[in-house]
């Protein structure tokens, strides 16, 4: 699965991020992004753009409600969302599938997927 995620602003002012559909061109699945303050400062909270009556990341925004889309979208957000999106858990850990050996073993640092 290799999704184009966007993050972009839209007209009314939302910051989402979702999986851009070029034939359609539109963002499904969106996800919006909202500051919530804590005690330690700002936290960033990840949440179903329909919330509190949606519960899961579904629809689609019309590339014409877009103000600004972003160039880049932060790795470590897109790990979020498709973990949010798939309840897959994304780890830092596992097993490198790059080929290159670390040490002269074939197990590395790479990324890898948590299914526990």
């Amino acid at each position: 699965m290799n999704y184009d995620i966007r993050l972009a602003k839209l007209i009314s002012g939302d910051m989402i991020v979702g999986k851009f559909d070029e034939t359609e061109g539109k963002i499904t699945d969106p996800a919006t992004i909202q500051a919530m303050p804590t005690q330690q400062g700002t936290q960033m909270v990840l949440l179903p753009f329909g919330y509190p009556f949606d519960q899961e990341m579904h629809g689609e925004i019309s590339q014409d409600h877009v103000l600004f889309q972003y160039k880049n979208c932060p790795e470590e957000l897109k790990d979020k969302y498709l973990e949010a999106l798939t309840n897959i858990s994304l780890s830092s850990g596992g097993l490198d599938l790059s080929g290159g050996a670390m040490g002269g073993g074939s197990m590395g640092g790479g990324g890898g997927l948590d299914l526990g």
